[in-house]
């Protein structure tokens, strides 16, 4: 019966640390999908505030 017992808990930790690591791929995503909300591109869109960061090429 202790066998039992301890597969029984090892069992349940391990299904508690899955859903854990799956909740945390969850808020990834829609931290990812939170910042693009709104955009109509995918990708992104570069800052055209940044242009003159650089110096002109020689």
């Amino acid at each position: 019966m202790y066998e039992y017992e301890i597969y029984r808990s090892t069992s349940a930790e391990l299904i508690r640390r899955a859903d854990a690591e799956r909740e945390i791929g969850r808020a990834r995503r829609a931290r990812r999908a939170a910042r693009r909300t709104g955009r109509q591109d995918p990708e992104g869109k570069v800052r055209q505030g940044e242009r003159n960061r650089f110096a002109p090429a020689a």
